[in-house]
């Protein structure tokens, strides 16, 4: 290592392989192929501060919301091609100390004073104990707010005109997002055996979709709660639109001060995320106790392809979910069951989640604009970089998609299921 690098030589020096793409610094220095149709562009001093005061995902997360970093020849509402390259070609070694010390002598000690994060990022886990501890009622509600708080018309715009933000099931691979979002909650309904006149409760409930899909579609009468004002408001003018308010009700109120019980069935779709490992056993009881015997619950969340308790990276925690949590589909089944359910069918429908993003991110492209002047660009940046990395993460198995269904049987042991599933 020679005793003064330019930023690009410095880079390419930690990598175990060489730059996978075309990388350029405000310096004029360069690294990896010129012919490359993807290149990576550090455009100013800020940005080099954030890559070295923040190692990792973190750092560079920061410096491309910041606008400090770009990439190219990509969309920045879909760069799944150019993480899918450096997810496969872009590892760092470890430097020996004289190496560390070269690079930090060429590039400057200036550069290890941390910049102030972008706006859109949250506080770290730790200084959040001002909002309350862990998963209290406060700090879940700051933390919902946080991501579904952005702006009804963006998610509009992202989500397309069901506004669910949860996975779809493509029952056909050219099916359209919309056609696999109504598949969803259809085969939600059907697990469920929702019947004209029952009760559903759906917690996390988001803009309405299932509970004015089972309320129009089934005859049901749905109750749905979240924690976020502006999801509420979204879903009362859209049942008030769709003429299902003598069945359909979307309130803003945390899932556990709902007093109602007695319910057919229970629908979780996408909550589970947010509720915290250690809570599962006071959240399956608390949802056991909401249905009548015979009734049933769906459980929807995204999990691990392991069972181990293991919180969030740092860019997912500090941009798009506070405080989340996942674990695998053996540790939800176990909980259900100890909270005295019998899990009757479970399903993991990792693949139509990657699919769903793919949908997500070419409905940001096309719509990039307007989106942009919705929020501004750094958030509209977080968006496509987070949903590109989640695509990628599906369809490499790190993470997953699972339905677990379950019965609180009557006291005869009876779950009201027939002997093969007929959903």
């Amino acid at each position: 290592m020679t005793a003064t690098l330019t930023i690009a030589e410095a880079v390419d020096s930690l990598l175990r392989d060489g730059m996978p793409l075309r990388f350029t610094a405000y310096d004029g220095s360069a690294a990896g192929p010129a012919d490359s149709e993807l290149g990576l562009e550090l455009v100013n001093q800020r940005g080099l501060a954030y890559l070295l005061t923040a190692p990792g995902d973190l750092g560079m997360a920061r410096a491309y919301v910041a606008g400090d970093l770009k990439l190219h020849g990509v969309h920045p509402g879909d760069p799944y091609e150019a993480m899918r390259l450096l997810q496969n070609h872009l590892s760092f070694r470890t430097p020996t100390a004289a190496e560390a010390l070269a690079v930090v002598r060429s590039l400057g000690l200036s550069n290890l004073r941390p910049p102030a994060p972008p706006p859109q990022e949250a506080i770290p886990r730790w200084r959040r104990l001002v909002e309350g501890l862990r998963h209290s009622k406060g700090r879940d509600a700051e933390a919902i707010h946080h991501h579904y708080d952005v702006s009804n018309r963006f998610y509009e715009l992202v989500l397309g005109p069901s506004m669910t933000y949860t996975c779809a099931v493509y029952p056909t691979a050219d099916a359209t997002l919309e056609e696999a979002q109504a598949e969803k909650y259809d085969l939600v309904c059907r697990k469920l055996g929702l019947q004209p006149g029952q009760r559903l409760l759906d917690v996390g409930c988001g803009w309405g979709g299932m509970v004015r899909h089972a309320a129009r579609e089934y005859g049901v009468r749905a109750l749905g709660v979240t924690l976020s004002t502006q999801q509420a408001s979204w879903a009362k003018e859209a049942i008030d639109r769709e003429g299902l308010g003598d069945l359909a009700e979307v309130r803003h109120l945390d899932y556990r001060d709902v007093a109602e019980s007695d319910f057919d069935a229970v629908s979780s779709i996408g909550l589970t995320e947010h509720i915290g490992v250690r809570n599962y056993p006071a959240y399956f009881g608390f949802l056991r106790d909401r249905l009548k015997p015979g009734g049933r619950l769906l459980n929807h969340c995204i999990t691990r392809h392991h069972n181990r308790r293991q919180p969030t990276g740092q860019v997912l925690d500090r941009y798009i979910f506070p405080d989340g949590e996942l674990t695998g589909s053996g540790r939800i089944i176990t909980e259900v069951q100890n909270a005295g359910l019998e899990v009757v069918h479970e399903e993991n429908i990792r693949k139509h989640y990657a699919l769903t993003l793919a949908g997500w991110c070419q409905n940001l492209v096309d719509h990039w604009d307007e989106a942009v002047a919705e929020v501004d660009e750094g958030t509209a940046r977080v968006w496509g970089l987070y949903m590109a990395g989640s695509r990628l993460a599906f369809e490499r198995n790190e993470i997953q998609l699972h339905h677990v269904l379950a019965a609180r049987t009557t006291e005869d042991g009876d779950d009201g299921f027939p002997l093969r599933p007929s959903w």
